[in-house]
């Protein structure tokens, strides 16, 4: 059967940020922002609620104390969304609008997994042997750059497979009965992971490159001993999920965005392939979860999306009139932005599989580009977990894809890397921020290329290398 990916779409969310304050939490910005919270909860329909993106008031400050937020913490108290409504959100929104106290209030686009636009995986209906054959040949981007990112020598190293490190996927939902994802695996810590296969099937995926187990078949994580747990976006929201896996690690953990949307140059009828995705920090509400993520000393991964987007572009600087007069265009970077680690698609080595899509590291044809993408990693042909066009069968536990795609496989690999490298760094007794982690990819790694019509100047970055990344600097 097929599993195809373009359809597969979060609910669209519903956001208000009110004006407040960006000051210390005192008693009278926790009494005032009460006092707004019930006035709007007031002009929504009887089925609407609005809730606290940031958790509740009376907790914020022990989330916050100790952290560069603390001074500015009422920040936070802006943000809302609007749960229990799916009509009528562009005219609730409206009507938000026009109460003073209201900021900006937008309706999301809905998420989506960034695979590789027009990807439909095929799953073989014949059984599974009664061993699954060891795959890890077929993992090309583990091997020594400039081919892959050297995860194998990582694995050499103390601390190289991840030891002491934690990370957290974001997305939609995950199959972590499967055989290859049962040792170093929390499973889900937070929202309603989605009934849909293709999700399930995208985030076993993406948790078989970063934490595949170590044993003789199947594949192996590139840093298989980090605990990976997730949060779903379903129920709570993309932002609100990223504050729920913000408060569940610690300085030097990691958090990976495995979402894009549809962005401002987007229509979806005249454009149905994912020409104008976009990622998802140019949001306000997704924006400010990140930058508080990255304030806690969490490194945040973020896929840069499968939009063919420049990113550098002016219409990314004009402000929507129904976003927050204070939001500024995070991707192009200074005071607005995010501190994340933004990730494009590149080319594998050319033949890999059999197949060509052009020079290896050079921009494929569908990633975002630009100043701020930091790095990248394969966008084709990656085996993982997942899917069954490799290995099928009725048991979706034994499932594998030599196919997966897209910023949702650079994204990945990336987090992976970071995990391996933390894990080195945190061995040699020096835990790494979410700022040097970022600048030791954009400094070290194997350079991007140029393929016809796709010059190395639109920007992914390189492709990460560990043993690069790990050399004493």
């Amino acid at each position: 059967m097929a599993s195809p990916q373009s359809a597969l779409r979060s609910p669209a969310e519903l956001i208000v940020v009110t004006h407040g304050t960006d000051t210390a939490l005192t008693p009278s910005v926790l009494s005032d922002s009460r006092s707004t919270e019930e006035r709007l909860a007031a002009l929504l329909p009887a089925a609407g609620r609005l809730v606290r993106i940031f958790g509740p008031a009376n907790r914020l400050y022990t989330r916050v104390a100790g952290t560069p937020h603390e001074p500015v913490a009422a920040e936070y108290l802006k943000y809302f969304s609007v749960r229990g409504l799916t009509e009528g959100l562009d005219e609730i929104a409206a009507r938000l609008r026009e109460d003073d106290a209201v900021d900006g209030a937008y309706v999301k686009p809905p998420a989506e997994p960034p695979i590789a636009p027009g990807s439909t995986v095929y799953i073989e209906a014949a059984d599974a042997p009664p061993v699954t054959p060891n795959f890890e040949g077929r993992q090309g981007y583990l091997d020594p750059a400039p081919q892959g990112v050297d995860a194998r020598w990582a694995w050499t190293v103390p601390g190289g497979r991840g030891q002491g490190v934690r990370v957290i996927d974001i997305e939609g939902a995950w199959r972590f009965t499967h055989e290859d994802l049962l040792v170093n695996q929390g499973g889900v810590i937070g929202g309603d992971p989605s009934p849909d296969l293709g999700w399930r099937d995208h985030g076993t995926a993406v948790a078989g490159e970063i934490s595949g187990d170590v044993n003789r078949f199947g594949i192996t994580g590139i840093a298989p001993d980090a605990l990976l747990r997730a949060v779903s976006i379903f129920g709570p929201g993309s932002a609100a999920a990223i504050r729920t896996a913000a408060d569940a690690l610690g300085a030097g953990d990691v958090i990976l965005l495995e979402l894009h949307r549809p962005g401002p140059r987007f229509n979806y009828e005249a454009r149905p392939d994912q020409t104008g995705y976009i990622a998802i920090e140019w949001w306000p509400d997704d924006l400010a979860a990140v930058r508080y993520a990255v304030g806690r000393g969490v490194i945040v991964v973020e896929a840069g999306g499968n939009g063919a987007e420049d990113l550098d572009a002016a219409l990314y600087d004009t402000r929507p009139a129904n976003f927050p007069a204070s939001w500024r265009n995070p991707f192009r970077g200074g005071t607005a932005d995010s501190g994340a680690i933004i990730v494009g698609a590149g080319a594998p080595p050319t033949g890999f599989h059999g197949s060509n899509h052009g020079p290896g590291r050079s921009r494929l044809d569908f990633s975002n580009f630009g100043s701020r993408i930091d790095t990248q990693a394969w966008g084709r042909e990656v085996t993982t977990t997942g899917y069954g066009d490799l290995q099928g069968g009725p048991d979706e536990d034994l499932w594998y894809t030599d196919v997966f795609s897209g910023t949702s496989s650079a994204s990945p690999i990336v987090t992976g890397t970071v995990a391996s490298y933390q894990g080195i760094s945190t061995a040699a007794g020096q835990r790494r921020t979410p700022a040097e982690v970022r600048a030791r990819l954009r400094a070290t790694g194997s350079p991007q290329t140029s393929a016809p019509g796709r010059p190395a100047s639109q920007r992914i970055g390189n492709l990460p290398d560990l043993k690069a990344m790990a050399a004493p600097h």
